[in-house]
């Protein structure tokens, strides 16, 4: 009982954002991009990039720098890497002020169907991420690369990709939270 008293004051005393204002500020945030950087939304470069810094210390700072594809992406602290490190945060700020906010090491979804494992939970997390990365490096971009950008300008590889994004979310979604 105390934890359905909990959710619902959780829920009641929260702020939802409008998405489409969201939308819409994102839509600017691409204008903003655009006409001041001349590139359009994307982090999976500048996410490449920061893996070098990390990469360093396991590999060797010299089997980094002779890494072809490290060669053609070195890390550089430009918007692009800015705006990386700003998700999180914005993130994170979006959900004080709506009153969202909590340390949550397994969500209540994931713990309905798998269990409330710590270590199951970042596993599932850190694969699915690793699969997700390959994945967007793989296709060229992002969400925010060719979902936001690329779909902005219309290019039919970006429009492609949002489809392929979305049948693949429902497909995982509808065989992982399926009903047992």
């Amino acid at each position: 009982m105390t934890h359905d008293i909990a959710h619902e004051v959780r829920r009641t005393s929260r702020i939802d954002w409008s998405p489409y204002l969201v939308g819409s500020g994102i839509g600017i945030l691409s204008w903003v991009a655009f006409g001041l950087f001349g590139d359009p939304l994307g982090v999976t470069t500048a996410y490449s990039r920061i893996a070098s810094l990390f990469a360093a210390p396991v590999i060797g700072a010299d089997a980094v720098a002779q890494n072809s594809y490290w060669k053609s992406m070195p890390l550089k602290w430009d918007y692009g890497v800015w705006f990386l490190v700003g998700i999180p945060l914005g993130a994170f700020v979006s959900a004080v002020l709506s009153g969202t906010w909590r340390l949550e090491l397994v969500p209540e979804v994931w713990e309905e169907r798998f269990g409330p494992s710590v270590i199951k939970r970042f596993v599932a997390a850190f694969l699915g991420g690793a699969v997700i990365m390959y994945g967007a490096r793989l296709a060229g971009g992002c969400t925010s690369g060719h979902g936001i950008s690329g779909g902005l300008q219309l290019a039919v590889s970006s429009w492609l990709f949002l489809g392929v994004m979305f049948a693949t979310g429902l497909a995982v979604s509808a065989l992982m939270f399926r009903k047992s």
